[in-house]
């Protein structure tokens, strides 16, 4: 039989931004008091369809109508996803002289109260989508995240709101960032609840303790080839980096929801995260360390987003775009500093991290798109180019995420370098953090102000040309600053190359991306174009790698290919494949200073 959870209550009214919150037309404001809360009760009789069911009551204050609304979007995924597409079935079942509800627009309900002080709504929601923005509801266990599962009363989102949940026979606990009481969760405001995903089911949960206050590492889906331990101690020395850097740790705990469910990704949260993971992430070095990355980007977030935030997130707007340029902060710091404090914290080596940095430079210059769109611009376009990327997408733009850290490392070593090792990138976001966490956020100028005061003048153009142009950035402060020096390159001059990338489609070879100024670009070679043949012979799939050293670079082919079932040959030119030119190693004759401030740099000491 279903059994009532045992849940929380927190109020965090300080710690949410303010909301814009439109109200309906002959809309009174109620007071937000506990009388006037909006209480949740979610059941999973039909989980193993994908289903949770919702019973709502809503506050009315006595009008004669009121609008239900569901977010469009949730905060730190900028994307708009139209989450009531998951909604079925809403009706009213008390009181009885309720209308039906009417859907006004694609995420609200009106509904005719017939004068009664509160009423009680019913809905399902379809959770199916195993990403950490979605729901996902099954047999076993379910991760349900604000947005996308509740209905929340236009003109109330400042109200406090209930959730108590009825658990499946199995599932033995529920999980959230909010502390324990009262049999339900209870969040200050709807910020506060779409801030805060819950996990249930048959939940493995490792605690710690760091300067007081209880942490959780809450595993779902473990099975026998994650070690619970192991990890959970490496996680604590994460957050004892972090809070090293900060000075303090800004909650009163922290829930680390990891979801092994072959997903990947993660989304942060004011006091909690959701990871998702493979059950073999901990079978290799490079993999593990990789979930260590997710781990300290999504928990430096507590800082960096979660409280200091660009003005521009903020109040919220749940249901349009909020547009920001400021993304390169945001995402591309957190990023930086991701798998820097994993060195930090002992858990890689000088060299494991120099060549996580080697692949963020390599990532970002030898994207097209770099040379087109400048990283401000890539922030504010997230909302239409960063969750939908296409086949041309790495010729027209760049990453925030990926420029944004190489940009943080370099700010960091010129800093370092100008400051005679006196201050250095911890120090820009400790005072950005002290100025400009809170309701306020910071505006783009005020961050680069920052970055002025702390490093000086000369970083104001240093600013103007990395952020606000497509000029390449200049890495020798970097190599200059810690003695290092980018290494020969690697280039295998005897293969051709086209600069194309393939995928295997039912055993045929299809070209899935064509990047811009390469030898298949010039040649006309299309995506979607299968290659049937070099010359007059075959080349089947699994020979391709293979062909391609039978032509070095300069030689002259045709290709045959199938667009859209037409056969069409092309001429083409084979070219040289661009080297590893930017792997970072040490300078073998690096002074001193240098090897004291690379130290310093790896070490936070």
């Amino acid at each position: 039989m279903p059994r009532p959870f045992l849940a929380l209550v927190l109020f965090l009214s300080c710690l949410s931004p303010m909301t814009t919150d439109a109200q309906p037309a002959g809309a009174r404001p109620v007071r937000p008091d506990a009388d006037a809360a909006i209480s949740y009760t979610l059941r999973f009789p039909d989980a193993a369809r994908h289903y949770v069911d919702v019973e709502a009551t809503y506050p009315t204050a006595g009008q004669a109508r009121i609008e239900l609304m569901m977010p469009v979007w949730t905060p730190g995924s900028y994307l708009v996803r139209e989450y009531a597409r998951h909604v079925e079935a809403v009706e009213v079942t008390e009181p009885a002289g309720a209308k039906a509800p009417v859907k006004v627009r694609k995420n609200r309900w009106a509904i005719e109260t017939g004068g009664a002080a509160r009423v009680t709504v019913r809905y399902r929601v379809y959770g199916r989508e195993m990403s950490v923005r979605t729901n996902w509801v099954e047999s076993r266990y379910a991760l349900l995240n604000g947005a996308a599962t509740y209905l929340t009363l236009v003109g109330g989102l400042q109200r406090p709101h209930h959730v108590s949940l009825v658990l499946p026979q199995g599932w033995t606990r529920a999980m959230s960032g909010l502390p324990e009481a009262g049999g339900r969760f209870t969040a200050a405001d709807f910020d506060t609840l779409v801030d805060s995903p819950i996990v249930a089911g048959d939940l493995k949960v490792y605690e710690f303790t760091q300067s007081g206050k209880p942490h959780y590492l809450v595993n779902v889906n473990e099975g026998g080839n994650w070690d619970g331990a192991r990890a959970v101690g490496d996680v604590q020395k994460i957050v004892a980096e972090q809070e090293k850097l900060w000075g303090s740790l800004p909650y009163d705990k922290y829930v680390f929801i990891n979801m092994i469910t072959e997903a990947g990704g993660g989304l942060e949260h004011k006091n909690s995260t959701v990871l998702m993971t493979s059950r073999w992430a901990m079978g290799t070095r490079q993999s593990y360390l990789g979930w260590l990355g997710l781990v300290s980007h999504e928990f430096f977030h507590v800082w960096n987003v979660k409280r200091m935030r660009p003005a521009a997130l903020g109040p919220f707007d749940y249901e349009t775009e909020n547009y920001s340029p400021s993304l390169w902060v945001s995402e591309g710091f957190t990023s930086y500093y991701g798998d820097l404090l994993v060195r930090r914290a002992g858990l890689s080596t000088d060299a494991e991290y120099a060549n996580g940095l080697s692949n963020q430079i390599r990532a970002l210059e030898s994207t097209a798109g770099r040379l087109v769109q400048p990283v401000t611009q890539s922030s504010y376009d997230a909302w239409i180019k960063q969750y939908r990327p296409d086949e041309n997408s790495g010729n027209t733009g760049i990453s925030y995420y990926t420029k944004g850290a190489v940009i943080a490392a370099l700010l960091d070593a010129r800093i370092r370098f100008g400051t005679n090792s006196q201050k250095s990138l911890d120090d820009v976001m400790r005072l950005a953090y002290q100025r400009y966490s809170g309701a306020k956020g910071f505006t783009e100028a005020e961050f680069r102000a920052v970055v002025v005061e702390v490093g000086g003048e000369s970083l104001r153009d240093v600013l103007v040309r990395a952020l606000d142009t497509t000029q390449p950035l200049d890495y020798q402060p970097l190599l200059d600053a810690y003695g290092l020096q980018f290494a020969p390159s690697d280039s295998r001059a005897t293969r051709g190359w086209l600069g194309i990338r393939t995928r295997v489609d039912a055993g045929r070879l299809v070209i899935s991306e064509v990047q811009r100024g390469t030898p298949a670009a010039q040649a006309g070679l299309n995506v979607d174009d299968e290659i049937i043949a070099i010359g007059d012979y075959r080349v089947r799939a699994e020979q391709w790698d293979a062909r391609l050293d039978q032509y070095p670079p300069t030689t002259k082919a045709s290709i045959l290919v199938a667009r859209r079932d037409e056969l069409v040959r092309l001429d083409v030119t084979f070219g040289q494949e661009p080297g590893n030119a930017w792997r970072l190693q040490a300078r073998p004759n690096a002074s001193t200073a240098q090897i004291a401030t690379r130290t310093a740099w790896l070490t936070g000491r």
